[in-house]
C-alpha cells in the first residue's frame, strides 16, 4: 500500500534520472544521430523524448492504479512515494530539454516558455505544496500519450527532404497522428481540465492545496492545451492544402 509523505521526506530520485537523460541525450547526439551532422541535436531531443514520453504514461498510469483514495476525485490527495518518483522522472527531462532549447534553439521562445511553466507546477508540487500530484499526473497521461508517435512523426520530418522512406512515414503517420492528438489534447485534455478546475474551484482542496497553486496550474496547463490546439489545427489545415495542390497536379 502507498503511503503519502511530505516533500522534505521524498526519495532523491531526481539526480539519478537527471544523470539517465543526460547520457541518452549523449548518446543520441554523439552516436546514434552523429550522422545528421548539424542536426544531431534534433535527433538527440526526440531520443530522450521517446525515453521520457511513454514510460511516464506507465509510470503514471502504476502510480495512480496503486494508490487507494478516499475518493475518485481526490486531487488534494497527499503526494505518494510512487508519486513523487513520477515527477522527478519528467522534472529530469524537461530540465535536460530545457538546456537543449537554451544551448541550441534559443529563439524558440514558445518551448521554452512550455518547459518552464510544465517544471514550474511539477516542481510546486513536488517541493512546496506535497499535494495534488494525482490530478497532475492525469493530465501527464493525457499529455505524453501522444509522444511516441509524435516523436516518430517529428524524426520523419526531419529527414522528408532527404531520405524517400523518411518522407513516407511523415505522409502516412500524419492523418491518424492528426486525429489521435485532437482526440486527447482537444477533447479529453479540456475534459480532465474542467474537472480539476470544478474540484478545486468547489473548495474541497482547502488547507491543502493552496489557491496560489492551483489557480497557477490551471492557467500553465489551460494554456498548454490551448496552445497545442492550436498547433494541431494548423497542421490540419496544411496537410488539407497539400492534399488540395497534389489533385491539382494530377
Amino acid at each position: 500500500m502507498e503511503t503519502a509523505l511530505s516533500p522534505s521526506s521524498s526519495p532523491a530520485t531526481f539526480p539519478s534520472f537527471l544523470l539517465l537523460f543526460v547520457s541518452v541525450y549523449i548518446v543520441g547526439y554523439f552516436l546514434i544521430f552523429r550522422s545528421w551532422k548539424s542536426s544531431s541535436h534534433l535527433g538527440a531531443s526526440c531520443l530522450m523524448s521517446l525515453f521520457h514520453g511513454t514510460p511516464a504514461v506507465i509510470m503514471a498510469s502504476h502510480a495512480l492504479l496503486t494508490t487507494p483514495r478516499a475518493s475518485v476525485h481526490s486531487f488534494a490527495s497527499p503526494n505518494t512515494v510512487s508519486e513523487t518518483t513520477v515527477l522527478d522522472f519528467s522534472m529530469a527531462y524537461f530540465t535536460v530539454d530545457l538546456l537543449h532549447y537554451l544551448i541550441f534553439l534559443p529563439n524558440d521562445f514558445l518551448f521554452i516558455l512550455h518547459h518552464i511553466a510544465t517544471l514550474y507546477v511539477f516542481a510546486t508540487c513536488r517541493f512546496a505544496v506535497g499535494h495534488g500530484a494525482h490530478a497532475l499526473l492525469l493530465l501527464l497521461i493525457l499529455a505524453e500519450a501522444t509522444s511516441a508517435c509524435q516523436n516518430v512523426w517529428t524524426i520523419a520530418g526531419y529527414r522528408k527532404h532527404d531520405v524517400v522512406l523518411a518522407k513516407r512515414v511523415r505522409e502516412l503517420l500524419s492523418p491518424p497522428f492528426y486525429l489521435f492528438y485532437t482526440v486527447v489534447r482537444g477533447l479529453a485534455g479540456p475534459v480532465a481540465l474542467y474537472d480539476m478546475a470544478a474540484f478545486y474551484g468547489s473548495g474541497a482542496a482547502e488547507g491543502a492545496v493552496p489557491r496560489w497553486a492551483w489557480l497557477s496550474w490551471l492557467v500553465v496547463i489551460g494554456s498548454a492545451i490551448l496552445v497545442s490546439v492550436l498547433w494541431v489545427l494548423r497542421n490540419w489545415v496544411d496537410w488539407f492544402r497539400e492534399k488540395n495542390s497534389s489533385k491539382k497536379y494530377k
